[in-house]
């Protein structure tokens, strides 16, 4: 199966077609994502276009992964899906008017070597220009850095033959430019391809991908269908989207999908303010009810007439009231999981997005896949359980140190769990790493950002992470909480019970981070501190709006 392919292509996709396997998907996004955003940016020259690209095409990677056919080499195929999806995305008018104007500039610009900026626009149409072997060529050499032997091993040729399609092709690519008026050798080519071709997706751009496409398009007896994923309700979606990717923390919203959050809540608060007008037109209609029914009552004592509409009046008023309570404990998350496929919809979503956050966690306490799954499992029920709790103390206005009781509650019985699953060693590694999974999380989504080459980029990523954890104690010290503070805002519930609590946790990541940029420049460059700073900056923005967005939808309607 799949033999042209590279042997790590091969490995992930077979297991994940064989076991459904969430983190052999995970990590086939992950390896290419880059080339597919990349690719995606260049033709619909809109960030927020290309990232919707970059779903369409993995989403359709996990519906026809099993129907791949066996010489199918992966990276031209999610070149080519990207392609069409990207010329969907586009209108063809639109896109040959731009080019056509694009045209036009460079026939005007002198003879100089064209640069990145002329020829970036036209370069996925000189692509489609090539045929099938020598655009692969071309995507393995330069877009993925594939050395000439693993390109004839893709191909099937030797690397003497690779090597002269390579150059075919680069010829080809050469002459289209040329056609349109724009002059570059063969050289200056290979190094502006080399160079520019690929671009780092949005930090965990991979991880939200993943969990959507999977969300999405699942085999797995658990999880729900396509047509009852198209058949959802859009706050339904939504709901499933915010938890999933609201736990996952750190980096994960671009600004985007903070837009996106901010107008769901606003949605949500209209929501509100109609059901909030539909209660105050039931107590005005209880009251007048009680007045009726008092005037009543009082002339039923005077002329002793009229006991059916006494007890007409007295079943209408017990009906509102009835309408009004149960009016003013409901919220959006509710309505949205009423049902227990919507509710067991939400809880998958939950395990999948678990399985992300602790990946690195069943690696290094090398978990067999039952023990992983069953881990997952735990959690997934920790977080609908918490869910539940936050709702209901909203809805009954618990305080502080009520929650507090139950939140260490659910703490205390979810270590207990996790013993039982993995022993007291495991239990020790498990919240080692959950401590510091605002370290870890944080370098993960920043390593793709770094320069350097693989190793140097390891090594960055490690340190930045040993910096986040010293700062992050230091400032827990200062705050006087305990070193085993949960200081990722979205994973720490309390924060969505009580809004200020929220705000003091956002100040604190955002203290964190700073102080991290600030004492980063032993090892990172001044654009890579320029970079770390504006992810923090992101990363506090986009847990202050998903914890907005879930306290709005686990209020109580007639808060």
């Amino acid at each position: 199966m799949f033999m042209n392919m590279t042997p790590k292509d091969r490995e992930l996709l077979s297991r994940f077609i064989r076991e459904h396997s969430q983190d052999a998907f995970t990590e086939l996004v992950n390896q290419h994502m880059n080339l597919v955003y990349s690719a995606a940016l260049r033709q619909v020259r809109s960030p927020q276009l290309a990232e919707d690209v970059c779903q369409t095409v993995f989403t359709q990677l996990a519906r026809t992964a099993s129907k791949l056919a066996p010489a199918t080499i992966l990276t031209a195929w999610l070149y080519q899906v990207t392609r069409n999806a990207a010329i969907d995305v586009i209108r063809s008018e639109a896109r040959r008017q731009a080019r056509e104007q694009i045209a036009l500039e460079m026939s005007q610009m002198n003879d100089t070597p064209a640069s990145w900026t002329q020829i970036e626009p036209l370069l996925d149409e000189a692509m489609e220009s090539l045929d099938q072997p020598d655009r692969t060529a071309i995507l393995l050499r330069y877009f993925e850095s594939k050395s000439l032997k693993e390109v004839g091993e893709a191909l099937g040729a030797s690397e003497d033959a690779a090597q002269k399609r390579v150059q075919r092709a680069v010829e080809r690519l050469r002459d289209f430019f040329l056609e349109h008026k724009m002059k570059v050798g063969a050289t200056g080519l290979v190094a502006l391809l080399s160079a520019n071709a690929i671009q780092a997706a949005p930090a965990g751009l991979s991880a939200s991908v993943a969990i959507s496409a999977l969300t999405a398009c699942t085999s797995t007896p658990a999880a729900m269908t396509i047509t009852k994923a198209i058949a959802m309700t859009t706050s339904q979606k939504a709901i499933i989207t915010l938890v999933v990717a609201g736990a996952l923390g750190v980096g994960l919203y671009q600004a985007r999908t903070t837009h996106n959050l901010r107008e769901q809540l606003q949605t949500f608060r209209e929501q509100q303010a109609t059901q909030d007008n539909t209660r105050q037109q039931l107590e005005r209609e209880r009251d007048s009810a009680k007045a009726a029914l008092a005037a009543v009552a009082n002339e039923n004592s005077t002329r002793k007439t009229g006991p059916n509409e006494v007890l007409k009046l007295r079943g209408e008023v017990g009906r509102l009231r009835q309408e009004n309570a149960q009016l003013g404990s409901s919220n959006a998350l509710s309505k949205a999981t009423a049902t227990p496929e919507a509710r067991k919809v939400l809880r998958e979503a939950q395990k999948l997005g678990m399985s992300v956050i602790y990946k690195g966690f069943a690696e290094q306490a090398k978990l067999t896949p039952e023990q992983s799954d069953k881990l997952n499992d735990l959690l997934a029920d920790y977080v609908m359980k918490n869910v539940d709790h936050v709702t209901t103390g909203l809805r009954d206005k618990l305080g502080p140190e009520q929650m507090k009781a139950v939140f260490s509650a659910e703490d205390a019985a979810l270590q207990q769990q996790i013993e039982t699953l993995l022993g007291q060693d495991g239990l020790a590694q498990y919240e080692d790493y959950t401590k510091n999974l605002l370290a870890t999380l944080s370098a993960q989504q920043f390593k793709p950002m770094l320069s350097g080459n693989d190793a140097e980029k390891e090594q960055k990523s490690t340190q930045l992470r040993q910096l986040i954890q010293q700062e992050e104690q230091a400032a827990l010290a200062r705050a006087g909480l305990p070193a085993d503070y949960q200081t990722v805002p979205m994973l720490n519930f309390a924060n969505i019970a009580f809004e200020k609590q929220g705000e003091q946790s956002l100040k604190l990541l955002e203290d964190i981070f700073q102080r991290a940029a600030n004492g980063a420049g032993s090892f990172l460059s001044a654009d890579e501190i320029a970079k770390l700073q504006d992810f923090s900056s992101r990363a506090v923005g986009n847990n202050r709006g998903a914890l907005s967005m879930n306290r709005a939808l686990m209020a109580p309607i007639s808060n």
